[in-house]
Order: structure tokens, then sequence, then C-alpha cells
């Protein structure tokens, strides 16, 4: 009974329930690990970016050397971009709540007039009441409870934080080697597919950091020079906010511009305002249209259907962190669908030859010779 059309379709129904449910108490448990999982995913997107530095520097130092050399070369370019962002906000903090008080004031005045000329009025009375209320709230205990929910996410930051750089050493450190220890369990039938999947994750991981972060930096620099020529405060943080809205596709660069543009209209006019609101165009149009082909040719082929799907789903998730995580996942997950379908080489993969160099690697790490030397005693 079950080999007729509607048996084939009832078995075919079951499967994809039993698989959907595997994945939905998968996702429930993840999202339950969230301290743990968020930053494993962090530490290894990271440690795929910086992997050639470190294959690099194991030709001339030890595989600890090498881990603790591109770690803390990360550490310190990463510091000293947020002391600057910290020095930059301090010095011009000031200066910006100064002529947002002023902007505040010309916009409540402009807002007067127009609801006068409409026949309705604001007295001062209205405006004093909607303060007390605003400041009931600021010193009532609803408000109490917000702030000790806000140092817990912050304590609970702090400790991801923590996790994602002891882990990303450990990556940077031991990564090859913990790939062959999972390589070593899977069947021999299916094993070089395993290690293309590998091999593929971290080709579209690396890259897609590396890609990100060239586009993002054109972004920022294009931007930043434009509100620094323009006098508008804190340039240098709201070119970092650039640098980091483009590592969320389609929505972060358009959000950090139009950041940028509400803090000119505030600062310094109108004028100024459709000045970088036409800066930003051009740069994104520029980025969008002549430097993201020739960076991500080779890393990211999704559909911005796609992207736009998986940015939603990451956010509701598990909000920012999720929207930033979940195009890598996606594309990630793709390649890997590829390499298990036949599909790899339609793309110009990555051979396998790349991954299965590490694992020896991995297997031999006393070995000083290089990647290039393996490959050519493998074809001999």
């Amino acid at each position: 009974m079950w080999t007729d059309t509607l048996g084939r379709l009832g078995i075919r129904a079951a499967q994809l329930l039993l698989v959907g449910t595997v994945a939905g108490a998968l996702v429930f448990a993840l999202l339950g690990l969230t301290v743990v999982v968020i930053p494993t995913l962090i530490a290894i997107i990271l440690a795929c970016a910086l992997w050639p530095l470190v294959r690099r520097s194991r030709r001339i130092m030890s595989n600890v050397l090498a881990a603790w050399a591109v770690f803390l070369g990360a550490l310190l370019v990463l510091g000293g971009v947020g002391t600057g962002l910290v020095f930059s906000v301090i010095n011009e903090w000031p200066n910006l709540v100064k002529q947002a008080v002023e902007g505040f004031n010309q916009l409540r005045q402009v807002a007067e007039d127009v609801m006068g000329d409409v026949g309705l009025t604001v007295d001062q009375e209205q405006i004093d009441d909607a303060i007390e209320t605003v400041t009931a709230f600021l010193t009532s205990a609803e408000f109490g409870t917000g702030a000790v929910m806000t140092i817990s996410a912050a304590g609970t930051f702090f400790t991801g934080l923590i996790l994602l750089l002891i882990f990303l050493f450990f990556f940077l450190k031991d990564g090859d080697r913990i790939w062959a220890f999972f390589i070593s369990w899977t069947p021999l039938h299916v094993r070089e597919k395993w290690i293309a999947s590998g091999d593929q994750v971290q080709h579209i991981f690396g890259g897609y950091i590396r890609g990100t972060a060239i586009i993002a930096a054109a972004d920022a620099v294009g931007i930043t020079v434009a509100l620094l020529i323009l006098q508008v405060p804190l340039a240098l943080p709201l070119g970092v906010i650039v640098f980091l809205g483009g590592f969320i596709p389609i929505v972060g660069a358009t959000v950090a511009g139009a950041l940028a543009t509400l803090v000119a209209l505030v600062a310094n006019g109108p004028v100024v305002a459709l000045i970088v609101l036409a800066v930003v165009i051009v740069v994104q149009q520029l980025e969008s249209n002549f430097l993201q082909p020739v960076v991500m040719a080779q890393t990211l082929h999704l559909h911005a259907l796609v992207i736009l799907m998986a940015l939603t789903g990451g956010t509701v998730l598990s909000g920012i962190v999720g929207a930033v995580l979940a195009v890598p996942l996606a594309a990630a997950a793709w390649g890997v669908i590829k390499v298990w379908t036949g599909r790899d080489t339609e793309d110009g993969a990555a051979p396998v030859q790349d991954a299965q160099g590490d694992i020896a690697e991995a297997h031999d790490p006393h070995s000083t010779e290089t990647k290039d030397e393996q490959e050519a005693e493998v074809d001999n």
C-alpha cells in the first residue's frame, strides 16, 4: 500500500516532518546556549578569515607562536580602533550635545508654528507634564528593573567576549587538528565529501569576512572623508559605525548612512545633511556596482531574496548578532549542499586537496614541509 503515489508522498512527508522536528529541537537547544554558541560561531568565522596568516606564519615559527602572533596582532588592530573611537566620542560629545539641544529647540519651534497654523496649540504646561512623566519613569521601579537587566546583559556580553577570545586562540592554534579529529570519525566512503565540505566552509567564511571588510572599509573611508570635510561632529565614530554596518548586507550600510545624515542634519543643518546624503548614495552605488562584484565574486553565491530571508530569520532568532551571522552561515550551508550534490565544481570551488593538506599537516605538526611540497609528494 506504500508503493503507490500517495504512499510515497506519505513516506516523504513523514521524513520531512521528522527532519523538521529534529532541526527545530536542535535550534531550540542552541538558542538556550547562546552564551556558548554565538562566541563559538564568531570564533570559527574569524579563525577562517585569519587562517591564511596562520599558515604563512607556521612556515617560519611553531604552531603556538604563529597562533599567538596572529591572535595578538588582530587584538592590537581591534583595540586601536576601539580606543580611537572612545576618545573621539569623548572629545566631540559635548559639542554634539549642545548642537543637538539647539536643533531640538529649533525643531520644537517649527512644530509649534505649524501646529499654530492649523489651529492646534501646545502650552508650556503640557510640555512640563510630559517632562515630569519621563522623569517619573526614570526614577521608578520599572526603570530600575530595566537597569538591572541592562547590567545583566552587560555581564553576559563580557562573558561571551572572553569565551570568544579563548575559542579564537585555540581555533587558530589547533583548528586543523580539531577538524582532522572530527574527520577521523566519518565513514571512508564519504570522507572526501566531508573534507571538501570543511574546505568549502573555510573558503566561504574567510572570503566573506575579508571581502566584506574591504567593502565596508571603502564605504567607511569615503563617507568619513566627506564628514571631515563638511566638519560634521563624530565623523570618526560615524565612520566606524558605517564600517560595522557593512557586515549586515543590504540594510546595514543603509542604516549607517541614514544615521550619518541625521547627525549632519541636527548638527550642521539641512544643506550639509543633503550633501552627506548625496555622498552616502554615491559611495554605496560605486561599491555595489564596481567593488562588490570584484571582491565577492567567488565567495557569496546567494540571491538577494535568500539574503533577506536569512537576515530576517537571524534577526528574529538572535537580534543584531543573528543578522550579522545569518548571511555567512546561509552561504556556508549552500556551499556544503553543493558539495554533497556534486555541484561544487561549477562555481570554481577550492579543490579538495587544500583541505587534505591541512589535515595531513594536522597529523604531522612537527613537519617543516610547506603545503606545496606536500602536494608535490602526493602527486609523485
